[in-house]
């Protein structure tokens, strides 16, 4: 009677158990499938500080003017060498000299290399000297001092000072070379064979072998008002890495990156693209805006820079430098 009574229980309660326990079954969350694809690490792309760039910016302008044969220019140099050595052991010094405007000028670029023993290597590049006469200033009397530069050369400069810092805590799975220029700034203004002189002694003696994926320039990237265009030679000499840079600002939401065709400039890419580095310019020329000119004045100081403009393109070059596969 009791075994009877106790399947008959069973009979009819069990399946409504059984229908309970799948009920609650079904809320679980399902188990992903094995071959969906894995969600990126994003501890895998260091983080760019445009704080720290900044105080590389001003470190750079506390030496005064960095145009060649000067007592700030012999400073910085010093400075750029060391702050690089911090980050690599592989630093290489390239002086050379070239006759100026009644003077011979000392000039040395400044190569410093990450993850050297990888054949697969990008090249990122500024020039560290800076004008040795303020040409565009307002003040007529004034012209022929040079100035601080705190964009036209130390923006770019800071930038990858601060990528160079991130390469030393994550090595990239690809080769990185940081070049500073030098006396990319001296010319009197047309007189294009006295511009870009350490871009054109670096093209001209790199070894054979040397073949880069591309190449990025920066300069005058630190306006406060930083806005960027797509460079005319640039996007004549590498459009698809124009295309690389200015998506990823895109996707990564940085507006300072502007969606269309700026100026045609010479600048040091010129001759490296010309040697066979295809290599993009970063620039605004517009330096605050097109009506308003600190270029080449003694207005180009620290306060009309920002940390926020460093940190955008610093931020994109990181996620770039960080994606390159081998």
């Amino acid at each position: 009677m009791t075994i009877k009574r106790t399947y008959s229980i069973l009979r009819i309660f069990l399946p409504l158990v059984l229908t309970l326990i799948l009920a609650g079954c079904s809320g679980e969350k399902p188990k992903e499938p094995q071959s969906s694809p894995a969600k990126p690490d994003m501890r895998s792309i260091p983080v760019f500080s445009g704080a720290r760039a900044f105080e590389h910016l001003v470190k750079q302008v506390s030496f005064g003017p960095r145009n060649p044969n000067s007592k700030g220019h012999s400073a910085c140099l010093n400075y750029l060498e060391q702050t690089l050595r911090a980050s690599t052991s592989d630093v290489q010094l390239q002086p050379f000299s070239v006759a100026g405007y009644n003077e011979t000028l000392a000039l040395t670029n400044i190569i410093a290399k990450f993850n050297p023993e990888a054949t697969s290597r990008v090249l990122l590049c500024a020039h560290w000297d800076t004008r040795p006469r303020a040409d565009q200033d307002t003040n007529i009397s004034r012209r022929n001092e040079p100035i601080l530069g705190a964009n036209d050369g130390a923006s770019g400069v800071a930038v990858l000072l601060e990528i160079a810092s991130l390469l030393k805590q994550l090595s990239p799975q690809i080769g990185v070379d940081i070049v500073l220029f030098d006396g990319e700034d001296y010319g009197t203004e047309g007189d294009l064979s006295k511009y870009f002189l350490g871009a054109k002694f670096f093209a001209a003696n790199k070894p054979p072998a040397y073949n880069p994926r591309f190449g990025i320039l920066l300069d005058m990237v630190g306006d406060k008002f930083l806005e960027l265009p797509k460079e005319r030679h640039s996007t004549a000499f590498a459009p698809d890495i124009v295309n690389l840079v200015w998506s990823k600002a895109k996707e990564l939401g940085y507006s300072q990156f502007v969606d269309e065709l700026g100026e045609e400039i010479n600048d040091d890419h010129v001759p490296l693209s010309e040697a066979g580095i295809k290599t993009i310019d970063i620039i605004d020329f517009n330096y605050p805006d097109p009506t308003h000119r600190f270029w080449h004045t003694h207005q180009d100081v620290p306060e009309n820079c920002s940390a926020e403009s460093l940190e955008a393109v610093g931020a994109v070059l990181t996620h770039i430098i960080y994606n390159q596969l081998p």
